[in-house]
């Protein structure tokens, strides 16, 4: 008997929602099919829906297309502080849901998100940390997990080839703005390297001094350029740096353990110069005060590397079909907000933060932003988003 397929509404058919609207189109959702799609901006969608040939219902009120009836689950592009409340609406009807990164602004509005998806154990929610599943960042994951680098010392990512000229921003009213966004390239660009630098060395930081830049680069309220101090509780340190204005930019991650260190550059490429003795082991029992452990280089290779946005959400309408278990949840995305959240919380602050961070001190101090902020004038245009990930 053929299985019927999961009916899916895309919510927000800006510049990434209509990329997974074009996967559906393709017909690449194994499971799924695309049966609404959901804009505040009528002109847009219609013009979005008339160019990708999609043939579904239109709503521009999420909440109208959620009682609708015609969807099973749901996928949210819509902007930052939209995600963790479309997740509330979608669980309390049974919806299931996905939302894009990340999974919200402040660490209150993620956590209550959280809560809700916790009581309603039946519905799917899912998140698009769509990088996780990437090889490359996989490996490194799987090597620091099984104790081929020995004890983490310290972590390093410098991550700037972000750049962004001034058009991207003016294109949208939201972006870089406190009220519509409530972040810059800490939350725009940079939050799976938030995410993935917690999950690949497996512990979060417990201290984060920050110094963030406010349009520095461009006529934005936002941050477009950070420099973060991280320390670890097993006393391990690291350094986070990013900006959108430097070209050309870098994208070089390095973690070192006392038996070894792993260097992946532009996400590609990655390298492990194994020590051939523990470095802790070595200088306790060397005696001839110049030495060095010793060390063998190796390039690492991985699978090649898939369409990572179609990856999760395949696995997601999948999760739903077949009632297994998500490989990406929505509580996944906390850990990266609040790292997000601690390093504007330190600059604001002027201070070292901890974490975990607080929550109603962190939400009081954006407001502040938000009461000074204001929507840009723009066209709300849709972009050309591949090649930019």
């Amino acid at each position: 008997m053929k299985k019927n397929k999961l009916r899916v509404g895309i919510i927000g058919l800006g510049s990434q929602g209509s990329v997974y609207a074009g996967f559906f189109k393709a017909g690449l959702v194994k499971n799924g099919t695309l049966a609404a799609v959901c804009d505040l901006n009528r002109e847009k969608m219609e013009a979005q829906a008339k160019k990708l040939r999609l043939k579904c219902r239109q709503f521009t009120d999420y909440r109208e297309l959620l009682q609708s009836g015609c969807v099973d689950a749901v996928i949210v592009t819509t902007p930052h502080y939209l995600h963790p409340e479309i997740v509330c609406e979608a669980v309390d009807r049974g919806i299931h849901v996905m939302s894009d990164k990340p999974a919200g602004v402040y660490t209150l509005q993620v956590k209550e998100a959280i809560r809700k998806a916790q009581a309603h154990p039946e519905v799917y929610c899912g998140l698009m940390l769509n990088q996780r599943t990437h090889g490359t960042f996989k490996k490194m994951k799987q090597m620091i997990a099984d104790g081929e680098i020995g004890e983490i010392k310290r972590v390093n990512w410098l991550i700037t080839d972000w750049y962004r000229a001034q058009s991207y921003f003016d294109a949208s009213p939201w972006k870089a703005t406190w009220v519509g966004e409530g972040g810059g390239v800490l939350f725009n660009q940079s939050p799976h390297q938030l995410d993935l630098l917690q999950w690949i060395v497996g512990m979060m930081p417990v201290k984060i001094r920050a110094f963030c830049h406010f349009g520095k680069w461009h006529d934005i309220e936002t941050e477009d350029d950070v420099t973060a101090y991280l320390e670890f509780e097993n006393g391990a340190t690291g350094t986070f740096v990013t900006s959108t204005g430097d070209y050309p930019g870098a994208n070089r991650l390095e973690i070192l353990g006392t038996k070894g260190k792993l260097v992946c550059t532009d996400a590609r490429k990655l390298v492990f110069y194994k020590s051939k003795q523990d470095e802790r082991e070595f200088n306790a029992a060397y005696k001839g005060g110049f030495g060095t452990p010793g060390k063998k280089k190796k390039r690492i290779f991985t699978k090649k590397i898939s369409v990572m946005h179609l990856e999760v959400i395949n696995d997601f309408v999948s999760s739903v079909c077949d009632h297994t278990e998500l490989k990406i949840g929505y509580s996944e995305g906390l850990n990266g907000v609040e790292i997000a959240d601690a390093m504007l919380l330190s600059q604001w602050l002027d201070r070292e933060v901890t974490l975990p961070i607080d929550d109603a001190l962190y939400y009081a101090e954006l407001q502040k932003r938000i009461a000074n902020s204001s929507l840009r004038d723009a066209n709300d245009a849709v972009l050309n988003t591949i090649g930019t990930y």
